[in-house]
């Protein structure tokens, strides 16, 4: 036995001598260079590719299986003259017998000087497109319709599972890729893009083992121009049985400048623990550090059903920004505000969720400087920009961010205030100066207003709701508003709100499908202090009291000028409990009194004001002059009726009104006006002229006008007379004839 032992022993030694003589005969005597031209055939048949070999083929074969490629080019068969692919080095090894194990154990894999030119041509054909097709005409012998009808009926058993479909284990020492370099045109589109200096290196690389990766390299970008840095760093683990795929601590960091950034750069990072489960269908992004410049965020993100729609859930938490800031260090300006403190507080707390072509925010908690909201923004549809919105908030002053005035707005605005300016001063506070000019500057803005272009694309839909909104310095309490656009008309569904203990509620559109655009709004006032509306803060309200106004206009254009011009609609107004400002009519009253007594004034008005009960009317707009022919007023011992028009192009009055007395005989501000009964039931004309600023200001007893009543009272007083004189001397008849006669 130990001499069949040791006979056995000296074979298999022999064995494994001839195993390496061999091994050394063939690397040493068998050049792999000979065969180029068999291994470019090969290359054109199989895999339709066109393989160019310039450097020498170094190989070994025992105990490992080596290659060493150098200097290599890989094309399509169908562009052979442009090569897709470059490489400066290839080198690898593997151990011969664990192969025979279903084991591929091998040293480093390396690398060097990878080129990729891919190539898309203005008919959008690849340069890669037809690589790993079978050349056309050339078929393998084994792939003959005999050969494949002989083959068919064993091929089923080999479909049972056995032994040999086993993965492959593989142990592979570690992977570097220098210097590589990856080219995409397109030039269809017109797009370019690079990959250069990349550089990969991996630890050991074994099924269920942490492989420590790290990977580099620089992007480049035509349309947008951009550039960027990046890194990705972590520890690999991965399972083929489970079809699970992990990275540890994963760190993705770099910078990125160009076009959108104006300049500036973007320095980002990104951490967190990556998993991809196949079987499941599942990739989550646990324990996510976002940060980009100076902002902070913490989150996590889970997508399901990746082999068919896959669908987006997780969190999201943005750390407390100057908003204002962070844009500016990223090259995007922000319009010009009112106020440049704005968008200094930004937090943001939600969920996500989402489809490949939509995202949701949802359970949202903004903060935005001083304003609070919570609610839901989505975008319904990436491809379409469709915005869906649903907020409740509960403040917000829009005016702090509305856009501050152009030049063209103030240069307007200051021949407009100069001009009132001198016809307030010219008024005086008596009304005992001339009538004041009517207004001839324009009050409004020529600038466009509305972004056409953005409009028309526009697809959202808005709820909002808000304890208080300040807008045009007017604080609205419980405010609500729906709104959507799409397809270029943007409709105002609803808009309500309060005013102090008043209430509004409005409809409007504005449709910029057509050439020039139109709008329209419909307004319900009810109880709303009109002064806020009216007054600046260089010039008080030249009116006070509560309004109910019912208006329905419409108008085109897209700057304020063009509104107004083109401006058309009703309205009714019913004002209570007002006070003219700065107008004392009850003094010009006196004043024509005063004439027709022949009197002087002796003493200086009392009030400044004209209160008044109501005030009320109908407006016919036609192209931006609204026509009022039904004024009336209630004031205490007086009437007023009238007719006029307001200009709103100038914002200029000219008014025609009477005042009556009604029956308050009580004691005026002066002697010298003292009403007797000849005086009650005369109608005083009164005319209103001049920018609508001056509201009573503007107003003027017509003198035209009481020279009439003056006559008239005085044909009334001599017909007094007659009447005494007379007495029942004469006829009935003659006496009217002569009462007629003396009052024409």
């Amino acid at each position: 036995m130990k001499a069949l032992g040791k006979i056995f022993g000296l074979f298999f030694l022999g064995l494994l001598l001839i195993i390496v003589a061999l091994g050394f005969a063939l690397t040493h005597l068998f050049d792999p260079n000979d065969y180029k031209d068999e291994i470019r055939q090969l290359a054109r048949d199989k895999a339709n590719l066109e393989l160019t070999l310039k450097g020498d083929i170094g190989w070994s074969l025992f105990p490992w299986l080596g290659l060493e490629l150098t200097d290599a080019t890989l094309a399509s068969l169908s562009t052979p003259d442009q090569p897709f692919a470059d490489l400066r080095l290839l080198g690898l090894s593997v151990r011969v017998l664990p192969l025979l194990r279903k084991e591929v154990q091998m040293s480093d894999i390396r690398i060097d000087g990878l080129n990729l030119n891919l190539q898309r041509d203005e008919k959008g054909r690849s340069n890669w497109e037809d690589v790993g097709k079978p050349a056309s005409g050339v078929t393998a012998a084994n792939d003959t319709p005999a050969a494949t009808g002989s083959a068919a009926p064993a091929a089923s058993p080999a479909a049972e599972p056995n032994e040999s479909s086993q993965p492959l284990k593989l142990d592979i020492d570690s992977l570097i890729v220098n210097s590589a370099r990856i080219d995409y045109h397109d030039a269809q589109k017109g797009q370019q893009f690079s990959a250069e200096s990349i550089q990969l290196t991996t630890g050991a690389i074994r099924e269920g083992a942490a492989i420590p990766v790290k990977l580099s390299a620089f992007f480049g970008l035509n349309k947008p121009v951009l550039r960027a840095r990046s890194e990705l760093q972590g520890e690999l683990r991965f399972d083929r049985a489970l079809k699970r795929y992990q990275l540890e601590d994963a760190k993705f960091s770099g910078e990125v400048s160009g076009e959108p950034f104006d300049g500036q750069t973007l320095t980002y990072s990104a951490q967190g623990q990556l998993l991809v489960d196949l079987a499941a269908q599942v990739a989550e992004w646990n324990g996510l550090k976002l940060s980009a410049n100076q902002l902070r965020a913490l989150g996590e993100l889970k997508v399901r059903d990746l082999d068919s729609q896959p669908k987006l859930s997780g969190g999201l938490s943005i750390a407390p920004l100057n908003l204002r800031e962070f844009l500016a260090t990223i090259g995007q300006k922000l319009p010009p505000m009112n106020d440049e403190k704005t968008l200094s507080q930004f937090e943001l707390v939600t969920r996500l969720s989402g489809t490949d072509n939509s995202l949701v925010l949802e359970d949202l908690n903004l903060t935005l400087d001083d304003s609070h909201f919570s609610g839901q923004l989505a975008i319904a549809d990436f491809a379409k920009q469709a915005l869906r919105v649903q907020l409740k908030g509960d403040q917000l002053n829009l005016d702090r961010y509305l856009p501050a005035p152009s030049k063209d707005d103030k240069d307007a605005g200051a021949a407009r205030k100069a001009e009132v300016k001198a016809s307030v001063a010219s008024a005086g506070q008596s009304g005992s100066t001339p009538l004041p000019d009517a207004p001839t500057q324009q009050a409004w803005s020529s600038s466009e207003v509305l972004p056409i272009e953005t409009l028309r694309k526009l697809d959202a839909q808005l709820a909002l709701d808000l304890d208080q909104l300040t807008v045009q310095q007017q604080v609205i309490s419980k405010f609500s508003a729906k709104a959507q656009s799409k397809g270029g008309l943007l409709t105002l569904q609803d808009a309500r709100g309060a005013i102090g203990s008043g209430s509004f509620d409005a409809k409007a559109s504005i449709d910029v499908r057509p050439a020039v655009p139109l709008l329209s709004v419909q307004k319900n006032l009810r109880g709303i202090q009109i002064e806020p509306f009216l007054k600046k803060p260089e010039q008080p309200s030249p009116v006070k009291g509560l309004i109910d106004l019912n208006a329905n206009m419409s108008t085109r254009g897209n700057s304020q000028r063009a509104w107004i011009e083109s401006l058309n609609g009703d309205a009714s107004f019913l004002l209570n409990d007002g006070v003219l400002v700065d107008a004392n009519l009850e003094q010009q009253l006196c004043r024509g009194i005063a004439t027709l007594n022949r009197k002087a004034l002796s003493s200086d008005p009392r009030n400044k004001d004209t209160p008044f009960e109501t005030l009320q009317g109908s407006l016919s707009v036609r192209n931006g002059v609204a026509h009022n022919p039904d004024l009336m007023a209630r004031i205490p011992g007086l009437s007023v009726s009238g007719k006029g028009d307001v200009d709103l192009r100038i914002l200029g009055l000219d008014y025609r009104a009477g005042i009556t007395i009604t029956g308050d005989q009580g004691e005026m501000p002066d002697p010298a006006c003292q009403v007797n009964e000849r005086y009650v039931g005369i109608e005083w004309p009164v005319r209103c002229r001049g920018p609508l600023e001056m509201g009573g200001k503007a107003c003027r007893l017509d003198q035209d006008g009481l020279s009439k009543v003056a006559a008239k009272l005085a044909g009334n007083k001599l017909s007094d007379k007659i009447e005494e004189k007379l007495g029942d001397k004469v006829s009935p008849e003659l006496k009217d004839a002569l009462k007629g006669l003396f009052n024409r």
